[in-house]
């Protein structure tokens, strides 16, 4: 039995995890993309309404301030990119409120690359190169799949991803035994696309080989660009690998107004909700403003894919110190 100063993560995990950090880092070498490092603690964070954040403060003599734990490193490395950096790499801790479980640390390691000069087409094609790459040796996979988001939605629940109908969308909960998602998502759409995928679709995706998911709806944009051929959609990926997510990349947005927009619709609906206050990152508009380059990223968690890799059930299996015992 473990004991509370023990690691939970075996010696292989930790040979394991050193493995495939230098594999990674091989990888962006080759390929000129510059490894980076940015700020962990930031004076602002990110607005998305289903994130919650750690703060702390900050104490001067004169002043005192409140600062942030960044949910990811993607402002600040877009200001890089703004700044003339080039294609960009980054491995970094991160951080989030109130995720603990089978898939969740509060504090985790993530993967998070940008490439100038790249659409979405182009990215994908990087990361399943990577991802069957850091596979060799530790999974036997059948070919990547790729789908869109509506055609894959509609294959498992018959369902028009793009075109609400609450009568639809609640009938086809309530014949599969959920009679609570009505009172969970409400008139949202949002809420309903998100209750539904990760019910019945996610759970079904790349459970032989890695599974990317493309061309999702409007209103999941987040900082995706929208789609100039399908104004319904926008040009996000995201990728799974047996019903496990992995990561969530875009063909970037580069418009400041729009993404302003975004984050007061953002804030407006975390107020709504009440969700705690943020704070929005304005440094991040202004560089926007400066000029960001056509560019494509992508955020992987690395934890998680370290577990498929190692065929480990939970999490915690591939941390040296889960935050129970941190």
């Amino acid at each position: 039995m473990h004991v509370a100063w023990q690691p939970t993560a075996s010696l292989d995990s930790l040979y394991l995890r050193a493995e495939i950090l230098r594999k990674i880092r091989g990888f962006f070498l080759a390929r000129n993309v510059l490894e980076v490092e940015t700020p962990i603690l930031g004076h602002s964070c990110g607005t998305d309404p289903y994130l919650d954040f750690f703060t702390t403060s900050y104490g001067l003599v004169s002043e005192s301030d409140t600062l942030f734990l960044q949910t990811s490193p993607e402002f600040a490395m877009k200001r890089l990119l703004c700044a003339g950096s080039g294609s960009i790499y980054q491995i970094c801790k991160a951080f989030r409120n109130g995720e603990v479980g089978r898939f969740h640390n509060p504090e985790f390691t993530m993967l998070e690359w940008y490439r100038v000069g790249y659409n979405l087409a182009d990215l994908i094609a990087e990361v399943i190169e990577l991802l069957e790459y850091l596979s060799v040796g530790f999974l036997s996979l059948s070919a990547t799949e790729q789908f869109s988001y509506q055609d894959v939605f509609f294959e498992k629940t018959g369902l028009d991803s793009l075109v609400f109908s609450l009568e639809r969308y609640s009938a086809f909960a309530l014949n599969h035994n959920h009679s609570e998602a009505l009172a969970i998502c409400g008139h949202d759409h949002g809420l309903w696309l998100d209750f539904i995928f990760s019910h019945y679709v996610q759970p079904a995706l790349g459970l032989s080989g890695f599974c990317l998911v493309y061309g999702y709806p409007a209103i999941q944009s987040s900082l995706a660009r929208i789609n100039q051929n399908n104004p319904n959609t926008v040009e996000r990926v995201e990728v799974f690998f047996n019903g496990i997510e992995l990561g969530n990349g875009y063909y970037e947005l580069q418009d400041s107004k729009e993404q302003n927009q975004r984050f007061d619709l953002e804030i407006k609906y975390r107020d709504l909700t009440g969700r705690p206050r943020v704070v929005k990152d304005d440094r991040l508009l202004s560089a926007l403003e400066f000029g960001l380059p056509e560019c494509a990223g992508i955020a992987i968690g690395l934890d998680r894919l370290l577990m498929i890799l190692s065929q480990n059930t939970h999490i915690e299996d591939v941390l040296s110190f889960p935050i129970a015992r941190a």
